[in-house]
């Protein structure tokens, strides 16, 4: 199938074709066409799935049908959990609207307002936004969502986490009833479905991928070693092979620091990021991974959310995530598009609990290695099985479930 069977307008076809995008993923094949017919969407997507064109395209080709007033007032919101992917959206809707003549504005918190503030009073017709900084400047008066035709809520299973939630029912009942309404999950847990049925109008349902699809193309692996050699093994693992391109987890913002500082230290170019960082810093340091002048991203979880990073050869969990699904954002972030990835764990003892945690989640062992010189002295003691000593989990006790079925999807 071709953008233009989606029935897209030449307006659109054209920046599509300015992108180098020949044929839409499954994502867009299926919601572009709904939301066209002004249907509202529920959506199961995950980042590097395509979907932010799934939902920006038509939204964009039904604003530009409609008579641009003067004033420009808001008239599609699309709220996102994080700053980078607030980023990442605008910067893809501007991209296709570029001969529509409709104008795009992204606003979010960690910078000061003004250079947004007189953004907005140019007029803007399509907003990308995070959920404090909107409500922040709706409240100073500096903007109103009293025109809004179309919203978009993009990652919404990441905002519930951060806790957003009343964020956006309060961005909602600042809107007209009569709105065209999508949203955009990784999974449609209960709390997703709950969100949904408050504001979604007998809604499509849509998923990025078929159930129970593989990802064959991450290969995992996990180093045993002792904490204190964590270090030591990561440097030596990036030195030996060369890596160029690495993406690091760990647990705490003061760790992600810390270890940059070391790989810094043995020559290796490194930056951490997380939400201590202020957003100059964090665009600096993506922008900088992205072209290379960086080797090493460390980063925190809830930072790396809405990374999109092209041909993402290597992501090392550091230290393992103590929810199981966080392991399966983590390694979605390789393997995509085609690309081979690799993704590998380096697991102390303490973190055995972890490790079975994920792999029954996954239904699946994990490659285990020992490398030479690093071989633990610290007993890899299996938990026990009265307890299973689980990790505890945010959000329900569905969360397992859902994230099993979106590690099989192909990333």
């Amino acid at each position: 199938m071709s953008f233009k069977e989606l029935g897209l307008s030449d307006v659109l076809l054209k920046g599509i074709e300015e992108k180098g995008y020949t044929t839409p993923t499954l994502i867009q094949e299926k919601a572009i066409p709904a939301v066209l017919q002004g249907k509202d969407v529920l959506a199961s997507a995950q980042t590097g799935t395509g979907k932010t064109a799934g939902f920006a395209l038509p939204l964009i080709q039904l604003l530009s049908e409609k008579p641009i007033t003067k004033r420009r007032p808001i008239r599609a919101l699309v709220l996102t959990p994080t700053r980078e992917l607030a980023a990442q959206v605008y910067d893809e809707t501007r991209e296709y609207a570029r001969h529509t003549g409709l104008e795009a504005a992204v606003i979010f918190g960690g910078v000061k307002q003004h250079s947004q503030v007189a953004r907005l009073k140019q007029g803007v017709d399509i907003l990308v936004a995070t959920p404090g900084r909107l409500l922040d400047l709706q409240q100073q008066k500096l903007l109103q969502l009293t025109q809004v035709e179309y919203l978009v809520l993009d990652e919404a299973d990441r905002m519930l986490d951060m806790g957003f939630i009343r964020d956006i029912r309060k961005v909602i009942s600042l809107m007209p009833d009569r709105k065209q309404n999508l949203l955009f999950s990784a999974t449609f847990s209960p709390e997703i479905k709950k969100l949904a049925a408050t504001f979604l109008d007998n809604p499509v349902t849509v998923a990025a991928a078929p159930e129970n699809t593989t990802a064959e193309l991450v290969n995992q692996k996990v180093y045993r070693v002792d904490k204190a050699q964590k270090t030591e093994l990561i440097i030596k693992l990036i030195w030996e092979g060369n890596w160029h391109q690495v993406l690091v987890f760990t647990r705490t913002k003061h760790g992600a620091n810390r270890l940059a500082q070391k790989f810094q230290k043995q020559k290796i170019t490194a930056a951490a990021i997380h939400g201590n960082k202020t957003q100059n810093a964090r665009t600096k340091a993506l922008e900088g991974f992205k072209t290379g002048e960086i080797s090493v991203l460390v980063a925190t979880d809830i930072a790396a959310r809405g990374l999109d990073i092209p041909q993402l050869p290597h992501v090392i969990n550091f230290e393992l995530p103590n929810v199981p699904e966080d392991y399966v954002h983590r390694i979605g972030r390789t393997g995509r598009a085609g690309a081979s990835g690799e993704a590998i764990s380096l697991v102390s003892a303490d973190e055995v609990a972890y490790l079975r945690g994920i792999e029954k989640l996954l239904e699946m062992k994990i490659e285990t290695e020992i490398l030479e010189g690093f071989e633990p002295t610290e007993a890899f003691n299996e938990p026990q099985p009265k307890s299973n000593q689980k990790p505890q989990q945010r959000g329900g006790g569905n969360r397992s479930r859902h994230a099993k079925n979106r590690f099989r999807k192909k990333h």
